[in-house]
């Protein structure tokens, strides 16, 4: 790329060197957390349910032990096809990083190995959340179809340990945006000299 491109291009990008006003990436993550979450939760209360059968009486709540597995299946599902986009995005916006401070963060790295962490640990959550709902099919579908309870104990543990992985991700990026002010709007407009409040409405 010459001089001049890349000229025309930083000449088009805000604040956050993204050339959107708020990054998407940090937005498909949490959907992709939520939606991960949900899943496996459901799943878990599915699976706890004839002990919780008293308390939905009590509540008042119409509920079947399916209709948590639906919840459970449909979230998981739902995850794996938002976090091919998350992903993509995700490498998209780091692309466009232009530079970052020579510091180290709270984990004593610096900004370039968290980027590269963030990136590996993206491709693998990426990874284990679509072997995760190929699992889960093949339990709704396949090997459990014929029982009440559709979710094996090993595959709810698989999916708090990825949860705990997905913790320890997500740190990374949230010290790339507060540590190395990586596509923070509102950080970078304030090291302008620009009131964030008026400049984002």
């Amino acid at each position: 790329m010459n001089s001049e491109l890349i000229n025309q291009i930083s000449g088009q990008l805000g604040a956050n060197g993204l050339p959107y006003k708020i990054p998407m990436h940090p937005n498909l993550v949490h959907l992709t957390l939520g939606l991960f979450i949900i899943g496996i939760a459901f799943d878990i209360v599915g699976v706890l349910f004839p002990f919780d059968k008293v308390v939905f009486k009590y509540l008042a709540i119409g509920a079947t032990r399916s209709n948590f597995f639906d919840v459970g299946w449909y979230n998981m599902l739902a995850a794996s096809i938002v976090t091919f986009v998350t992903v993509a995005f995700g490498f998209y916006e780091i692309m466009l990083v232009d530079s970052t401070p020579d510091i180290k963060s709270t984990w004593g790295l610096g900004s370039i190995e968290t980027m590269l962490w963030h990136g590996v640990g993206g491709v693998f959550l990426l990874a284990a959340i679509v072997a995760m709902t190929v699992w889960r099919g093949f339990q709704r579908y396949v090997w459990r179809s014929d029982t009440s309870r559709q979710v094996q104990w090993r595959y709810l543990l698989a999916g708090l340990v990825i949860m705990f992985i997905m913790y320890l991700h997500g740190t990374l990026g949230a010290q790339l945006a507060a540590e190395f002010a990586v596509h923070n709007t509102a950080g970078n407009l304030l090291r302008m000299g620009q009131d964030p409040n008026t400049i984002l409405k």
